[in-house]
């Protein structure tokens, strides 16, 4: 690891201009590569102390051996050139956006002496206009079919088109009307070229004027008493009709726009791309990168744009540009992407209407594409066992955590206070293990306090099972799959008295089994409360660590410094996971619970009491307590409130009166009632975030 220090340049040696920078390391590979106004100020944030760096950037810094320069007139320039060496360097600290599938798009050959319509994947190549790209090659394949009777160009490969040249006969698409077989004549290179180019056009979505075009040729056809030509031209119509169907219209007509948006979290990003021409959808890309760098929204979307428009033509480049964080600064990309357009693009937030409705749409595909990234990286069990592996080998664990327990506290200005444990098992979820708690007492003010009720609750519960069942020690099983007593070891058998099973429902029981590994969400602070609430029962046998939000650092009890995973580390990821979907279960209970505190008031249920009486109310009597307070006659005082609505108010703010907690004269301790650590129910085992 590199002293930063060792190849700083010297003061004054860095000139105060726009430029491009590229970190090298010992064997002079380009491993990142950054624009910035100011070479100065940007080079000099990296050589500051390394413990105010972002960990990426930390990493970065230490494995570079020498840093040079370019300098540039303007900032666009800086952008082209940042965008030319990434491509030519590959560094690999920067993002580098890889599809999430392989997308099909409509390809036009145009780079050929007879222009071919075909379906292409994989890079781009010049002189090929695309259309695109598609969700389903089939979708591509029916379109084109209803456009071959309007626009007849040639779709067969070379070989085809070859060996039709030689024997003298076109292909059956020739013979049918759907290819101007120009292969043995029937038109010139350059009628087939005419062709290509409308096909373009209208694909382009310029297809009023080309429709207005046919229904005028229609009409003089039928004039001039050519019926079989008007209805051949008619059906020519309603053929591009319906291949205009197959695109959802969206936006207005003359509306030119790509839609971008980015769903992100501490490793990975999800960008999605909607084509909009002509108001219509007309493609959808989707990208998947690893968060090398530290980076926000914005330069997400930076990244994005150089990726999407550097090696496009100008007619790739759209009218306006919507994206969901501006660049910062913003002009100089702005007018980048002018520049490859050859007229004015507007790139900007979408604010209201219709536009802004339809980013919501290309977001919600954001977070689904990276919900399934997310989920096929996670059901293969080669990488979930490998995360499992690499858990242990930095906790120093004696075993892989196949059963992983998470907390999160959960609450809003310390009030409607609950907390979460979600379980992993083999790396996978079991939602069936969930379970949730309602914070009592001073604990509700105190995350850390909170953090060691729960564990407490939690293993209490596991010790209080113990003793109820024994310690259960399964007898092996013998040669013919029978267990010790005899019986038949299979799923039907009653379970042993010291089973963790119960044997009246036959499912586990509720804290039966101890985990290998808890993780809390939180740093130092709460992993000494879990580990303290263990030490105080006495349980010797579970290891803590905790997951830190911001750096992504891995704490353990009694340890000053954190464990830091790889970036790459599938363990990592499967602590984030672990550690997101205990977050998402906490904070979608303490919602509910918030919800029904503020929507289910004692009010709310007295008949006739409509909202504004029940405001009246309120404000009469400054509160719901002085209300509960009140006689009847002062309740009739409020204007609009009769006696007999007074009564049935009084009635229904008794029944609702608040009981005293049960409290166990023994202990001292409040007694927990059933519902408030529960499984979960089955509409939030599907839910997410």
């Amino acid at each position: 690891m590199a002293d930063p220090s060792s190849y700083r340049p010297k003061p004054g040696q860095i000139p105060d201009s726009p430029g491009v920078y590229r970190f090298r390391d010992e064997h002079r590979r380009v491993i990142y590569v950054g624009k910035a106004k100011s070479l100065r100020q940007r080079l000099s944030s990296y050589f500051q102390d390394l413990a105010g760096l972002h960990p990426r950037t930390r990493t970065m810094v230490t494995t570079a051996a020498s840093v040079e320069w370019t300098v540039v007139s303007t900032e666009v320039e800086a952008l082209q050139l940042e965008y030319s060496w990434i491509k030519e360097f590959d560094p690999r600290f920067n993002v580098k956006y890889r599809d999430d599938k392989s997308y099909p798009s409509l390809a036009v050959t145009l780079n050929e002496e007879f222009p071919r319509v075909q379906v292409m994947r994989g890079p781009k190549r010049k002189g090929v206009r695309y259309f695109g790209p598609y969700a389903h090659a089939w979708a591509i394949r029916e379109t084109v079919d209803l456009m071959l009777r309007v626009f007849p160009v040639r779709t067969c490969s070379a070989g085809v088109f070859k060996r039709s040249h030689q024997i003298g006969r076109p292909c059956l698409l020739g013979y049918i009307g759907k290819c101007s077989a120009p292969c043995v004549g029937r038109v010139t290179p350059e009628e087939h070229r005419e062709l290509a180019e409308e096909f373009c056009d209208f694909m382009a979505g310029r297809t009023g004027t080309y429709l207005r075009r046919l229904e005028k040729q229609m009409q003089e056809a039928a004039e001039e008493l050519e019926y079989e030509r008007a209805a051949r031209l008619r059906d020519d119509i309603e053929a591009l009709r319906r291949a205009m169907e197959k695109n959802a219209v969206v936006l207005a007509d003359a509306t030119d726009a790509d839609l971008i948006a980015v769903a992100e979290d501490e490793l990975e990003a999800a960008v999605q791309i909607f084509h909009v021409r002509g108001g219509r959808v007309r493609g959808q890309r989707g990208w998947v990168t690893d968060k090398v760098e530290a980076v926000d929204t914005a330069g997400l979307v930076e990244h994005a744009l150089q990726q999407l428009y550097g090696e496009e033509s100008g007619e790739g480049v759209p009218r306006e540009v919507l994206v969901p964080a501006l660049p910062d600064p913003v002009e100089p990309v702005a007018q980048w992407l002018s520049d490859r357009r050859g007229s004015n693009v507007s790139l900007r937030i979408p604010q209201r209407g219709d536009k802004k409705d339809l980013m919501a749409t290309v977001q919600r595909n954001a977070q689904q594409a990276l919900a399934l990234h997310k989920t096929k990286r996670a059901s293969d069990l080669t990488t979930r066992s490998r995360a499992l592996e690499e858990i242990a080998e930095a906790l120093e664990l004696d075993s892989a955590p196949l059963r992983i327990e998470c907390f999160d506290i959960s609450h809003l200005q310390g009030q409607d206070v609950v907390a979460s444990m979600v379980v992993f098992e083999d790396g996978l979820a079991r939602k069936s293990e969930y379970r949730r708690f309602q914070i009592r007492g001073f604990a509700g003010q105190d995350d850390v306090r909170s953090m060691h009720e729960v564990i407490s609750r939690r293993f209490r519960r596991y010790l209080l099972e113990k003793q109820k069942t024994g310690e259960w020690d399964e007898e092996p099983a013998g040669e013919n799959g029978e267990n010790g007593n005899g019986e038949n070891g299979d799923a039907d058998a009653e379970a042993l008295p010291g089973s963790p099973v119960d044997p009246e429902t036959g499912r586990p029981r509720r804290f039966a089994y101890p985990p290998q590994l808890v993780v809390v969400d939180g740093g130092r602070p709460q992993v000494a409360a879990a580990q303290q609430a263990l030490d105080e029962l006495g349980i010797d046998d579970v290891a803590v660590c905790g997951l830190a939000k911001r750096l992504e650092e891995v704490w353990l009890p009694s340890q000053d410094d954190p464990v830091v995973l790889p970036r790459t580390s599938e363990g990592l990821y499967l602590l984030q996971r672990v550690r997101d979907e205990a977050h998402r279960f906490a904070i979608t209970y303490q919602r509910s619970k918030r919800g029904k505190r503020m929507k289910a008031g004692p009010l709310d249920t007295v008949p006739g009491l409509g909202e504004t009486r029940r405001q009246a109310l309120l404000k009469h009597f400054g509160s719901l307590k002085r209300l509960r307070a009140a006689t009847i006659d002062e309740i009739c005082e409020v204007p609009g409130i009769g006696r007999k609505t007074a009564e049935t108010i009084a009635v229904a703010l008794a029944k609702a009166a608040p009981a005293a907690p049960a409290v166990n004269t023994a202990t001292g301790e409040i007694i927990e009632d059933e519902a408030t650590t529960t499984a979960a129910s089955s509409s939030e085992r599907g839910q997410d975030r």
